[in-house]
């Protein structure tokens, strides 16, 4: 009876010590999975950026970019893959498929080309433009609603073109002849020149477009423009921004003004602009970035968005050099 009774303690006591284990166990896959939860919680994202060019505007807009998205997100939470293609469209598509091939999350296609490098490169990984004029052109969609659709969205830097071409008779009442120069190699450029020509055209100006192909070009066809024009407008041109400075050497000299498309442009050759914040621009598209990263929204059906506070600025060292007198409602450009 006795070895009976003994018998059953030793069972007893070896069911008791395997619960005991069983609970152990339990306990460590609960921690492991609290653990998969905060790491799934406190994802690392990488974000490519193609910047076509580097020169004021872009650069802003990039770094505007960058900004909002470590904010949003977290900076320990993203690694920013930032690359520049030089103004080289080739480059720019070298640089798109090399961050297709190595899956970042999100592509930034900082100015027209890069757009379309980057979405020949993927049609899965979310894209989004920055500092590119009109999606349309850019894409060559038949139709266009306000919403790319697919993996595109994104912000554009089009300021009115009708209140830009309307500086032309503030700052130089007397033109006659209105030279417009821009890179024929920028599709939106292009746009920009047709629309800014119309306005132009009706309002009893003579029109001419001097356009060159890359940055070889620019001194010869701005010679040409400066000789043949009363004013000259730029739109927002990568190539003209880029070389902005051999411009204003040729056209200071001919003491022709220049209207400029954006701020950039005009803080180094001309005398006026109508144009929007391209840091604000870019932390924009920093926020519609971080939506689309953070699963709030899809980037199919964002719309793209545009900046809605444009400013009309004057620079003061080359209106003083020119003799212009400035007309009412516009600051003067702090950088100058």
């Amino acid at each position: 009876m006795r070895k009976l009774q003994r018998l059953a303690v030793v069972a007893l006591t070896a069911v008791m010590a395997l619960g005991s284990a069983g609970c152990v166990n339990s306990g460590s896959s609960s921690s492991s999975s609290k653990s998969t939860s905060s790491s799934t919680s406190n994802k690392h994202y990488k974000i490519g950026i193609c910047q076509l060019v580097q020169h004021e505007a872009l650069d802003a807009a990039t770094k505007g970019f960058k900004a909002e998205v470590k904010k949003e997100l977290g900076a320990k939470n993203v690694t920013f893959d930032e690359q520049n293609a030089q103004g080289d469209s080739s480059t720019a598509s070298t640089i798109c498929t090399n961050f297709a091939s190595e899956k970042v999350d999100l592509i930034l296609a900082n100015a027209t080309a890069s757009l379309q490098a980057a979405t020949a490169a993927t049609k899965s990984i979310p894209i989004l433009g920055t500092a590119v004029t009109n999606y349309q052109v850019a894409l060559n969609l038949k139709k266009f609603d306000g919403t790319v659709g697919g993996n595109v969205s994104g912000t554009s830097d089009l300021a009115p073109l009708d209140k830009q071409e309307k500086m032309i008779k503030d700052f130089v009442p007397k033109a006659k002849k209105v030279g417009i120069l821009y890179c024929s190699a920028e599709p939106n450029s292009k746009y920009q020149a047709k629309e800014v020509a119309k306005y132009a055209k009706k309002d009893g100006y003579k029109v001419t477009e001097y356009t060159f192909s890359d940055t070889n070009d620019v001194n010869s066809v701005t010679r040409q423009a400066a000789s043949g024009s009363d004013v000259i407008y730029i739109p927002t041109d990568n190539t003209a921004a880029s070389c902005a400075k051999t411009i204003n050497n040729v056209a200071l000299k001919a003491k022709v003004p220049i209207i400029a498309g954006e701020e950039g442009i005009m803080s180094k050759c001309g005398v006026a602009t109508l144009s929007i914040d391209y840091y604000g621009l870019g932390k924009q598209t920093g926020k519609m970035a971080a939506e689309i990263l953070s699963g709030k929204k899809k980037v199919a059906k964002m719309p793209v968005e545009y900046y809605t506070h444009p400013v009309k600025e004057y620079n003061p060292t080359i209106c003083k050099e020119l003799g212009i007198k400035v007309p009412a409602g516009y600051k003067a450009y702090k950088g100058s």
